[in-house]
């Protein structure tokens, strides 16, 4: 470096020898720091990777956190250790990553309970998931579908609105209290048909199912994985699929939107995502491995065995569902009056 170009004339030689140094000394200390940000982001990930998930072992949420996990710390070559922090409507293991240390080593996976529908119908909420999580990518969808007892006469979603509108809330349809998927979706399919419905809430799918089979209640709204086995074996009948595209267990039935009610698709789906300002790098570098842990066919038919429709929704697709659904449920919560604590 020539210290006549850097440093003014007028000042005294030692001086400008001395500031001609610290010259030197910063930039090399901002080249350094420059090279360790860098590496540092290279070297990630160092350690086992936390993939929190806000439901208990064996439901859907964990069945694909724990089927992408195993792939995804192959591709990392870290372990990828599920954390499962159930309670409070996924409030509690949401919040845990909202929190969390931005460093790329705690993710959440999650259905969009933690991303949409809490923000939306709770009145009270520890973390924003706006302002407080980063998307990576939506990794699947679990249709739900609209089912009745094989004994009934109704043979479509038509019949059904028909029956509805002859008995204003003289028919049932099964829910898992206020606020859960099939609430939603059934209240979405009541103002969508013009009709009113009764839900009345069970503790699961077993017991709905049964519900529903035995001529308890009229309806049933449940994943397709919980259902499709009694449709096959002919004790419920499948009208509909509620979510955005068919499914692949029950390919022959149509959605809503095909039956020209596209106001009633309830659109349920898993995703990933991190604690707002983790690095850009590490998020993308997340993004590029999920997506190739994705295209695998092995997993891929893993998912849809259990009635999941894989997808690979990048992070911009991803937040601007977040902010269209907080929307329209919060909207739906106002009109039907549903208040969840």
């Amino acid at each position: 470096m020539d210290t006549d170009r850097c440093l003014p004339h007028s000042l005294p030689a030692p001086l400008r020898r001395r500031a001609f140094s610290l010259l030197v000394l910063g930039a090399a200390a901002a080249a350094a720091a420059g090279t360790g940000t860098a590496r540092a982001e290279e070297a990630w990930p160092a350690r086992p990777v936390r993939l929190v998930v806000p439901f208990p072992p064996g439901g859907g949420t964990d069945l694909v956190a724990r089927a992408l996990g195993q792939r995804l710390g192959d591709r990392l070559r870290q372990p990828v250790v599920i954390d499962n922090r159930p309670g409070a409507s996924t409030v509690i293991g949401t919040d845990a990553v909202a929190k969390a240390a931005p460093d790329g080593y705690t993710l959440l996976l999650s259905g969009s309970t933690s991303y949409t529908v809490n923000p939306a119908l709770r009145s009270r909420m520890p973390y924003d998931p706006v302002r407080d999580l980063a998307p990576i990518l939506i990794v699947a969808r679990t249709p739900l579908v609209l089912v009745v007892r094989a004994e009934q006469p109704w043979r479509s979603v038509a019949d059904v609105v028909q029956a509805a509108k002859a008995q204003p809330g003289g028919i049932r349809y099964a829910s898992f209290g206020p606020g859960s998927g099939p609430h939603l979706a059934g209240e979405l399919f009541a103002l969508a048909t013009g009709v009113k419905l009764q839900d009345v809430p069970y503790k699961g799918s077993s017991q709905s199912t049964l519900a529903v089979i035995g001529g308890e209640i009229e309806l049933g709204i449940d994943t397709v994985a919980a259902v499709a086995p009694h449709v096959r074996s002919g004790k419920l009948r499948a009208l509909a699929i509620v979510g955005a595209s068919r499914s692949s267990l029950l390919p022959e039935e149509p959605t809503m939107a095909e039956l020209r009610w596209p106001d009633a698709t309830f659109d349920a789906w898993y995703g990933l995502a991190a604690p707002a300002r983790t690095p850009q790098p590490v998020i993308a570098r997340l993004a590029r491995e999920v997506e190739a842990a994705l295209a695998d066919p092995a997993l891929q038919a893993q998912l849809r065995a259990q009635g999941m429709e894989p997808a690979a929704i990048g992070a911009a697709a991803f937040r601007q569902q977040m902010d269209s659904e907080i929307g329209r449920y919060r909207a739906l919560a106002h009109r039907a009056g549903i208040v969840v604590e």
